[in-house]
């Protein structure tokens, strides 16, 4: 009987010593003194700069197109021409207006006024001569006061008359003015619609895509080409609301392109759009290359981290050997309480609590 109950003791002993040399050992780590950096994380694409939808400004058929996707193009270069028969007719009938409201093709309606004007003021001084004449006679008691009111009535008449020619003159005037003013404005209004059939550049640059056909209708609804600068390239980053507060002007930002893997390359904001796009939670910020690939173009996607905070030889351990906030366990068993700095997904700085020579436990 004993020499069993020391066998089962035996044998528990040795379980015991078995399970406790298989635990896993806690994970230590020691404080060290690296760089690091708190970045915010954003996508993006590339699009060059002055970048812009060539759209026509009326509606009509494509008549020509003089240009190809890789052109270089100068601002004024034409590079599409529409044709619209309305356009052009009522040019032409503008044209036709302006020429027949002319002043100098009206001025013989203005010089019969004047002749008519001129005839009035004659009728008017002979029957006011007369009327002084009738006057005369009436004072001698020679005439009747019949022969004095018809003279009266006459002259008026004759007043009425000539004051009359003379305001038509002047409404004929202002007429012939407004007509010819009108006239000229409707020219200038038709022969720019006429000239919008004309689509020209607006930059020096290049151009990346013609996406219509010769002979189609389009109107101003339509893209007919994107052009852009051949030489400069803007990078347009989607950064989420809860990160917008963090970003300003100047700030570092390290690009990688899936077409250039394996390469970082450096730009800065340049602008912060302010208005979010509801769509996605998320605002438009756009950077500026510093250094750049040896060719881009637009609509290269891109994966950005946008430089926060940075901070050479940090005391840092990793972020897991911290719990409720500020508090790391000694390899001794202590807790000691810590202030930290910079903290990104993996390492936080330690400001004060430990230094290097402190052994951490893993909580």
């Amino acid at each position: 009987m004993l020499s069993l109950n020391r066998i089962v003791t035996s044998a528990i002993f040795s379980g015991l010593l078995t399970t406790i040399s298989c635990q896993p050992q806690a994970e230590k780590t020691s404080p060290v003194r690296e760089h690091i950096t708190l970045s915010v994380y954003a996508s993006g694409k590339v699009a060059s700069k002055n970048q812009y939808e060539v759209k026509p400004n009326t509606t009509g058929y494509i008549k020509e197109i003089y240009v190809k996707e890789g052109d270089s193009v100068q601002n004024g270069m034409r590079l599409f021409s529409l044709s619209n028969e309305t356009t052009i007719l009522n040019r032409e009938i503008a044209s036709l207006s302006r020429s027949f409201s002319e002043r100098e093709n009206n001025l013989e309606k203005i010089q019969e006024l004047e002749v008519q004007i001129d005839l009035a003021q004659s009728q008017m001084a002979h029957d006011s001569l007369l009327l002084e004449r009738q006057k005369r006679l009436n004072e001698r008691e020679i005439g009747t006061d019949l022969q004095l009111e018809q003279r009266l009535l006459s002259y008026a008449q004759r007043k009425t008359e000539y004051a009359s020619l003379k305001l038509k003159k002047e409404t004929l005037k202002r007429e012939l003015d407004h007509n010819e003013t009108t006239a000229k404005k409707n020219l200038e209004k038709a022969s720019a619609l006429a000239n919008e059939l004309e689509i020209k550049s607006t930059i020096n640059g290049r151009v990346y895509s013609v996406l219509k056909e010769k002979g189609e209708l389009v109107n101003a609804q339509n893209t007919l080409a994107i052009i852009g600068d051949g030489e400069e390239f803007i990078l347009e980053l989607l950064v989420d609301e809860y990160d917008i507060s963090q970003i300003e002007l100047g700030q570092e930002v390290m690009i990688s392109f899936d077409s250039y893997q394996d390469q970082v390359f450096d730009a800065r904001i340049s602008k912060i759009n302010p208005m979010m796009d509801s769509g996605n939670k998320s605002f438009v910020v756009e950077a500026s290359m510093v250094t750049k690939p040896k060719t881009l173009y637009p609509n290269l996607t891109f994966e950005a981290n946008i430089i926060i905070e940075a901070k050479e030889n940090a005391l840092l351990i990793p972020s897991s050997y911290i719990f409720q906030g500020n508090q790391v366990i000694t390899s001794g068993g202590d807790t000691l309480q810590v202030r930290t700095g910079i903290k990104n997904y993996s390492e936080t700085e330690i400001l004060s609590g430990i230094d290097e020579t402190t052994q951490l436990l893993k909580p």
